[in-house]
């Protein structure tokens, strides 16, 4: 039997569309429309004029890839940034992760994804060509590969470093181990694993 519409094609539409947002199913999305709609001068409307501006201003940015309203983007105007470290990622939600860290003041390389033969997705399908370019033609001392430690991550990690054997760049890559705050027994074996690999002195 076919569900009925409980509202007008308008209200179903944006239900719907709030569906296909990250960690909202159906019935989230209802839930979220409805507080929308009940709140339309203070959230729907602002809402509205935001994804407008968006929609119309945000681009990528040509030099590392990530989404910005400029081009080049604040990151790679920014004349503070260390322009010999590089550090590559999978995509923009890490580069903003990386960014919240706080952690380093450099450049960045956004993949666009990682190595996946079984997705159909190649070298060709990433932005690994443009990368191997900038490391040739720009003073880059160091490129970090900030990729997740998965498996298609590190065939990723492992094929970039690869491509950029030849050219004169030191290649570093993310420690992986125990995460600050851990405790051993809620910790998986591989990250175990990896932790007591690559131990250092105290």
């Amino acid at each position: 039997m076919a569900q009925k519409s409980v509202a007008g094609p308008e209200i179903e539409r944006l239900i719907q569309l709030l569906s296909k947002l990250p960690g909202l199913g159906p019935r989230s999305a209802r839930r979220a429309a409805l507080h929308l709609i009940k709140r339309k001068e203070q959230l729907l409307v602002p809402l509205a004029e935001a994804l407008g501006v968006a929609v119309e201003k945000i681009g990528v940015c040509g030099s590392c890839g990530t989404v910005d309203t400029s081009d080049p983007c604040a990151i790679c105007a920014d004349p503070d940034r260390d322009p010999s470290v590089l550090v590559v990622v999978e995509d923009v939600a890490d580069l903003w992760a990386l960014e919240r860290a706080g952690a380093i003041n450099a450049r960045y390389h956004v993949l666009g994804g990682t190595l996946s033969p079984l997705d159909g997705i190649g070298p060709d399908d990433l932005n690994i060509a443009p990368l191997v370019s900038k490391c040739s033609q720009e003073q880059i001392a160091e490129v970090i590969l900030a990729i997740s430690a998965t498996v298609e991550g590190q065939t990723t990690a492992h094929y970039l470093m690869d491509q950029l054997s030849h050219i004169n760049v030191n290649v570093t890559k993310l420690a992986h181990g125990v995460p600050v705050g851990g405790e051993l027994d809620y910790l998986d074996e591989g990250t175990l694993t990896q932790a007591l690999k690559a131990r250092t002195r105290f």
